[in-house]
This record gives structure tokens, sequence and C-alpha cells, in this order.
């Protein structure tokens, strides 16, 4: 009965203080919805205070009553209705309570703050009692301890340290360049004449050995002709073989050195061949133009493998590492991806973006990567092998220390300083401050923090006060 008439009381405040926001020009605001009568004979002999609508709804009776489909309403016994509990005592708390030995009071502290604690109950000069401290509150590891329906409001959660790869990726932009090694020059040796030029030109893929133009060259006609005579003469030996070097130093197509062998007859021209396989970049050859030594007559590149060059911030170099994977991502090639190998960390940075340029060897056997296109690559860091790890929102950083909270059970939290890694996937790597299998606390942990800190500071005001405080003065009120 005392628990129903708390129950109309508690309803009738609620009324009132509505109706009293209402006549003092608030706007109108829904009052709690509770029920606001005495239960009646019947819910009293089934042990119900009231019933309440099945569905949930703010709807409450004193009396049994039916839903319009047909459905019972709700029963509602007093042991299970906390509506208007204290938020830290449910029934399973006071059981809870009962059952623990009493807690010893060590002394208490002021209400605001102040350096100034009593060994016995007393109030400051405003009227407001002094704050117990438990002797199991006051550690001297900067500890704080929690009640359950604190750490219940708060919404904190603990995860234990586990060993785990940490691996991040990185995104950055580039361009397609060609791969400087498969780039080559057709130039002659000697002054002479290009007769003839082969019907190729700019753009088009010759393959090696591929004739591109017919030489002559007085140089490399009297060198034949030394060697063709050191032949017929019968010569062996180191005479021989100078004569065949001296074509060699001229760069006389091996074909056309097999074929003055074969035939023991000089041609007026000479046919020069593509030294590799790939696209004509540049031709300068035209016929019947007289060459100079060095000059370059064609520009031939292969595509089958090219460089993207990737621009990194300066803040994620360190992070990169050569053999890491690579995945580029053309924007003129929607859908295709193509994956390379990090194969060189230029030695300098760009001083007006801040960037390390790095090099991605991509294989590009169909050649649809040109030069100079725009690419988006994602560039993978991190080790594989597993290390201890905790998620992201476990870290406390305050930009001078880093430290987390590990929840030692029963509702206490200890403030730990660590050293962090690697960061990757939500996880943070810790190089030095826990172990594995302890729990950290991953959610609300910079309010128990707060509070671990603000007991810390009491604690070394109250402390302070006390060296200062002559023998025999009673605290301050």
């Amino acid at each position: 009965m005392n628990r129903a008439i708390s129950l109309g009381a508690a309803a009738a405040i609620v009324a009132v203080a509505g109706a009293a926001f209402v006549a003092g020009g608030m706007p109108r605001a829904r009052p709690f919805a509770a029920p606001s009568i005495m239960p009646s004979a019947r819910a009293a002999e089934t042990g119900a205070i009231y019933y309440q609508d099945p569905d949930g709804k703010p709807l409450y009776s004193p009396t049994p009553k039916k839903t319009p489909d047909g459905r019972d309403w709700r029963a509602v016994p007093a042991d299970t209705d906390v509506s208007f509990n204290d938020p830290e005592e449910t029934s399973a708390d006071k059981k809870a309570a009962e059952a623990k030995p009493e807690r010893r009071i060590k002394f208490y502290r002021n209400p605001m703050g102040l350096p100034d604690k009593s060994p016995t109950p007393k109030k400051d000069n405003m009227g407001m009692a002094y704050i117990a401290v438990y002797e199991d509150e006051d550690s001297d590891d900067g500890s704080v301890k929690l009640s359950p329906g604190r750490i219940q409001r708060s919404g904190a959660k603990s995860e234990p340290v586990m060993r785990q790869p940490v691996r991040s990726v990185i995104r950055v932009p580039g361009t397609i360049q060609l791969d400087e090694r498969r780039v080559s020059v057709v130039t002659l040796r000697f002054e002479g004449f290009v007769e003839s030029v082969a019907n190729v030109t700019t753009g088009d893929h010759v393959q090696k050995g591929q004739p591109l133009m017919n030489v002559y060259s007085p140089a490399i006609s009297s060198a034949a002709a030394e060697y063709l005579s050191a032949i017929s003469v019968g010569a062996a030996g180191k005479e021989l073989k100078g004569a065949r070097r001296r074509l060699e130093n001229l760069a006389m197509p091996e074909p056309a050195v097999k074929e003055i062998e074969r035939t023991r007859e000089i041609s007026l021209s000479i046919p020069w061949l593509a030294p590799q396989d790939g696209e004509i970049l540049e031709r300068n050859a035209v016929n019947g133009m007289r060459a100079a030594p060095g000059e370059v007559l064609f520009r031939i590149a292969d595509h089958q493998i090219v460089w993207a060059l990737l621009d990194v911030a300066e803040r994620d170099l360190p992070q990169v590492t050569i053999g890491a994977k690579a995945t580029i991502h053309p924007r003129a090639l929607a859908g295709h991806t193509f994956t390379g190998t990090v194969a060189l960390i230029y030695p300098h940075l760009n001083a007006r973006t801040r960037t390390a340029r790095i090099r991605v060897e991509v294989p590009n056997p169909d050649e649809v990567l040109r030069p100079e296109m725009y690419v988006d690559a994602e560039i993978e860091t991190g080790a594989p092998d597993p290390v201890l790890a905790v998620p992201e929102s476990a870290i406390l950083d305050n930009g001078a220390r880093q430290a987390v909270l590990i929840d030692r059970g029963d509702g206490r939290f200890e403030p730990r300083e660590i050293r962090s890694g690697r960061r990757g996937g939500g996880y943070v790597e810790i190089v030095k401050g826990v172990t594995e299998g302890e729990a950290v606390v991953t959610s609300a942990n910079f309010l128990i923090d707060a509070e671990s800190n603000l007991k810390a500071a009491l604690k070394g005001f109250a402390e302070a006060d006390e060296m200062q405080r002559p023998a025999g003065q009673e605290p301050r009120p």
C-alpha cells in the first residue's frame, strides 16, 4: 500500500509541475505518463499495482483491460516497477548491497572540491554536507571506482588486449610514366646517309630486329671490306677477330655481318634494325638525309611495364616501405584496377606541397596504361605479423601523453600510460604499457578519465593542505 501511495503522490507531483509550466507561460510539455490512481482490489489480489498497454505505449489502468484486438494489458508487479526508483537502487542492487560487508568510511571531503577533509561528518559554511570517502575508494594508484548504475548510464565497455595484424591503406594521387629503362634510341656511330626508311612512323609498334631504314657509310663499307679480305685469305686468330671487332664497334647489326660471311659480298647499304619491341615515340629519319654520329633517328619505348609516380604526404611517408603492395585505379578506365609494388622512395620532398614521390612498377600487358594518365592509388602499409593492439577509441591522448583505462573488475578502473605504434583498420599497436589479455575501456573512457583526474587533483590538494597546516589546527570549514 505504501508503494501505491508513493506512485500516486509522484504522479500528482508530475501533474502539478506540468500545470505550473503551462501557467507560467512556458510551452506546454507532456508530463511523464505514469499511473495516477490507486490500484484496484483485483490488482492487489494478483500482486499487480497497475496494468500497462502491451505495446509499451504510455497508457496505464488500475484494473485489467483489453486492447481493441482482444489482447490483455500487461500486469506490472511492485518488484518490477522502477519508474520512480532511485536509478542507483533497484531491487537487485538492494539485495547485493545487503550481501556485501559494511564499507568503512576513511574521511569526508569538501563538497566544493576545496583542499579540506574531516574525520567526522560535517557541513561547510553554506550548509552542504561533506562527501564520504570509503577505504576501498581511496587507492594510491590513481584508479577510480564506479557503481554499477553509473557504469551502465555512462555506457562504458571493455575489450581484452589481443594480438592481431595492424594494417592500413594510404590513398594518394599520381600519374603514369614510362619506365626509363625500357626506352632506347636508334643512332649511328659513324657519319652516314639514310638511303630509305621503312614504312613505320610515330605510334607504330615494332618488333626487335625489324628493319627501320637502310644506311650507307664509307666507314662501315671499309670495315666490311677489311673483314671480308681477312676471311678470303684464311686469316685466323687475332687478325680475324680484330677485323670483326671493328664492325662490332661501328654497331653493325649482327644479321648483316653474318650475311657478309655467307655471301662473301659487301652490300651498298645495310639494313638498320629495331633494338627492342615497343612503340615508336619519335621518328627523325628521312629518306636521303645525312646522319651525323649520335644523332637520334628513332626513339622506341616498351609499355609492357610502366611506372606509377605517386605523391605521398610527408606525415604518411614513414609507413611506406619498399615492396609494399599498391592498387592502381586509372581515372580514365572506370572499373579497371592494376596491382604493383613500391620499387623506390625518392630521397627529396616537394617543398611546396610537402609530399614525397614514390615509384610503383605496374605490369601493363594490354598497354592500356598510357603515360601522363591520372590515377588514384591505395598503398597497403603495416606488417602482416600480429601485434598487441587495442581499438582506437581506447586511446586517451592529450598531446603530451597517451593512456588507456584498465578495467580491473568490480567497477574499478586504472589509468595507465602507454606508447603506441602503427595504426590501421580501427586499431592501434601498443608498444609498451599493457599485456595480452588485460581489459581496456573502449567506450565512455573520457568520462572515467575525467573523474580519475579530478579525484587525483582533490587528493593532491588535501595532502598539500595537511602539510601546510600547523600541528593541532582544525581543518578549515
